[in-house]
């Protein structure tokens, strides 16, 4: 018999501002990172006012993390010490692992409509966290999309359903991250493993999670207790939200801005080397 999940809490997403002004949600961030290990952070952004987005995130490092940009509608050109640039576009993902040190600015695009997207941070263990930065931009063509049922799809970055898998692979933590959509009135259940942290973002309609069915609605969070399996019912209006697990890395965390250590004395390393121009490691 499988195990399903139970919900061990619901977090209301917050309005905060970031960047250089950036009107957004934060799902949860640092003083709730603590339960959701191998993850930090998850902004949700989305705005049909260009004002509240175009100021952008301008030049900032990044070290000790992986961030996770996930676009659904609008463009981001982003650029970066290393010389690399490229627009993340609707449907697109950007997979940027910081590793040693990168700064790289971030900056939405003038274009008519809704600018929408995620943005989530994924901790480094300690072995990992001064290898050297990549990229892997995942166009919205690779995503695969599974229908499920009629009336129940989800789109596979990371991680595997129904035996399709995602195009971001070979990441220590065992990620997975599937947007899921489901019209209303039905069910959806997905295999978990056990040991692995497991959350979902509820960005449209409203569902009942888990065993004990949690009625969850748009602007929240949902994390899961242990178990194998995790089950949830759509609501009347039909239900849109991001599942995703990771396999937890249970180590020590100092945290300050945009970089994410093991300890203080790392992380003073890393301002100082910020401030005297030996950040980035090239050739590293």
């Amino acid at each position: 018999m499988p195990d399903i999940r139970r919900i061990k809490t619901v977090f209301k997403s917050k309005p905060t501002m970031e960047g250089a002004g950036v009107r957004l949600k934060r799902v949860f961030g640092f003083h709730e990172a603590p339960k959701f290990d191998p993850f930090l952070l998850l902004d949700h952004f989305g705005s049909d006012n260009p004002d509240d987005y175009m100021a952008g995130f301008p030049w900032h490092p990044h070290r000790g993390i992986e961030t996770i940009t996930y676009m659904l509608d609008g463009r981001v050109e982003h650029g970066d010490s290393l010389g690399n640039q490229g627009v993340i576009e609707s449907g697109d993902v950007q997979w940027m692992t910081a590793g040693s040190g990168i700064i790289h600015q971030e900056m939405p695009k003038e274009s008519e409509g809704l600018m929408m997207g995620f943005q989530l941070w994924a901790n480094l263990p300690s072995h990992q966290k001064m290898m050297h930065p990549r990229y892997r931009d995942v166009k919205r063509n690779t995503i695969p999309e599974v229908e499920l049922e009629s009336g129940v799809r989800a789109r596979v970055i990371c991680g595997e359903i129904a035996g399709t898998r995602g195009p971001v692979q070979d990441i220590v933590t065992e990620p997975e991250y599937l947007d899921v959509e489901m019209a209303s009135g039905k069910t959806f259940s997905h295999d978990i493993k056990e040991d692995h942290t497991v959350f979902a973002y509820v960005f449209e309609g409203s569902g009942a999670f888990g065993v004990d069915k949690v009625t969850v609605e748009s602007g929240h969070l949902v994390l899961f207790d242990e178990g194998s399996e995790v089950l949830i019912d759509s609501g009347d209006e039909g239900l849109r939200f991001l599942l995703i697990s990771g396999k937890p890395i249970g180590e020590p965390v100092a945290w300050y801005g945009p970089i994410v250590m093991n300890t203080r004395e790392e992380l003073e390393t890393a301002f100082r080397e910020y401030r005297n121009g030996t950040f980035i490691k090239k050739g590293k």
